[in-house]
């Protein structure tokens, strides 16, 4: 069957599936070649969703990082947790989480003030972060040797399902989040996947 003859609200789940990452109107655009305007496209998203709703499907369509994702239901956190902890493990070590958490709250930030903050050298996680694509270059701070400055980048809001930097958790909440699993007893020692942690 020609592209052409596909109902559009398919052609725009099967990119969305098909993507490893956040798919823009833009795209969309590109790929299904209609002028859709974001209105359009919202109104065909929640309709797929309300699809979804209707049949006990364990996902939905998400907007985030400036597009749009599968993710699958919040209920099913804790079974899909065991099955990424290893993957999300290899991906990225804890001293390059915490550098990444770092840059989150504080960028933009130069490779001086998250030595500051740690207490270490955050070269070697600096450079995973930046040929990851989580973070980059965003320029030069006002202060002697014009050191570099990096802030966190659009990969980064995919990687943990964010809209933008305003859904970061307060540092308040994630220092709660912390001393609750201090007080949790040591039931197992499994990574659940990537934590903010700061």
């Amino acid at each position: 069957m020609p592209k052409e003859d596909l109902p559009l609200p398919h052609q725009i789940e099967a990119i969305i599936f098909a993507s490893e990452e956040a798919v823009t109107l833009q795209t969309i655009r590109q790929v299904t070649g209609r002028d859709l305007d974001s209105g359009e496209l919202h109104e065909i998203v929640e309709k797929l969703n309300a699809e979804y709703e209707e049949t006990g499907r364990s996902f939905r369509i998400h907007r985030i990082a400036e597009g749009y994702r599968f993710l699958s239901c919040p209920e099913f956190a804790d079974l899909l947790k065991k099955l990424l902890a290893p993957k999300i493990r290899r991906r990225l070590s804890r001293s390059v989480l915490e550098v990444l958490s770092v840059v989150a709250y504080n960028q933009p930030v130069t490779r001086g003030e998250i030595q500051q903050i740690r207490g270490v050298s955050p070269e070697y996680a600096l450079e995973k972060l930046l040929n990851r694509g989580f973070i980059e270059v965003c320029g030069r701070a006002d202060s002697p040797g014009k050191p570099l400055q990096y802030s966190t980048t659009k990969d980064f809001l995919d990687l943990f399902h964010l809209t933008s930097l305003k859904d970061l958790p307060k540092l308040r909440e994630i220092k709660e989040i912390m001393q609750e699993q201090e007080d949790k007893p040591a039931t197992s020692s499994q990574d659940t996947g990537p934590q903010l942690l700061f």
